[in-house]
């Protein structure tokens, strides 16, 4: 008796879904260069308990004296993830022209990293008691604001001290396209026209006070954010993309859908700072 499986059923009985790692599907994506992942949760209820350790502090003793008990303090933060989704509707004779399915596939890459970045910096903190979407992280409470900076660079050393006093050791910075073109501006005294930062010309990676620099639109205009990945926890899933002719079936048209389930928490917000740029005036 012959039984009907996906292996001798119509494709439209077994519609695809292909599941791409992070890192492959969406290799720009901030939360995976800022953050460290620590592993993936699904759907908006569960969240990731991720456990960390407050030192306690090591101390001198005499020879042969009884040493203090000390305990350290042992925390937790809380990771809640939200899922973005993008949902494309073609008509089934564009689905099937020469590179649609390619130059789609990249369409999607670019608007999932998109709000994701967006997202991960900026997203406004839920409603209380909604716990989702996660604030982004310009709006966590108890990160270090730098103020603005302006003329010169001694307002973000000084918040780069702030951050290293706080037990960080900062690993980058991102700053927005208007904030990076400010700071080149920046020049070596008020009638010089030699740049702060160097010419630039042929710059092979950007860098300010020996940190990488990310030049992203994803972040408030004018604006930078000091990190350090050890600070920051992420839970990041795969990111699926689904085809299916069903939903549009009376219209004779391809449904692709694409959702990526991320989130993300400061364990010490103190060792995060944010600053804003002042363009310099025009000579």
């Amino acid at each position: 008796m012959a039984t009907n499986t996906t292996s001798t059923s119509a494709e439209a009985w077994r519609p695809d879904v292909s599941t791409f790692a992070p890192t492959d599907a969406v290799p720009d994506a901030l939360i995976l260069k800022a953050a460290t992942v620590a592993g993936k949760i699904e759907g908006d209820e569960p969240s990731l308990r991720v456990a960390y350790v407050d030192d306690a502090d090591a101390q001198f003793v005499a020879e042969a004296a009884e040493i203090p008990q000390d305990e350290p303090d042992l925390s937790e933060v809380v990771v809640h993830t939200g899922k973005l989704a993008q949902l494309v509707r073609l008509s089934n004779e564009q689905w099937k022209q020469v590179s649609t399915e390619e130059q789609l596939s990249q369409s999607v890459s670019r608007a999932v990293t998109k709000a994701g970045n967006i997202a991960f910096l900026t997203q406004v903190a839920p409603t209380s008691p909604a716990v989702t979407p996660p604030p982004g992280l310009l709006n966590v409470t108890g990160i270090e604001d730098g103020g603005a900076v302006a003329d010169n660079l001694d307002g973000l050393i000084d918040l780069i001290a702030t951050l290293e006093e706080n037990g960080g050791t900062p690993s980058g910075i991102i700053l927005s396209p208007t904030a990076w073109a400010s700071l080149r501006k920046f020049k070596t005294g008020t009638s010089s026209a030699q740049s702060l930062l160097g010419a630039g010309v042929d710059d092979t990676e950007r860098r300010l006070l020996d940190l990488p620099v990310t030049v992203t639109g994803a972040i408030t205009s004018g604006s930078g954010f000091v990190y350090d990945t050890t600070a920051i926890v992420a839970a990041v899933g795969d990111v699926v993309v689904a085809k299916s002719e069903h939903a549009y079936f009376s219209s004779d048209s391809i449904g692709l859908r694409c959702t990526w389930r991320i989130g993300w928490n400061a364990v010490h917000p103190d060792r995060l700072g944010k600053f804003t740029v002042t363009a310099p005036s025009a000579a």
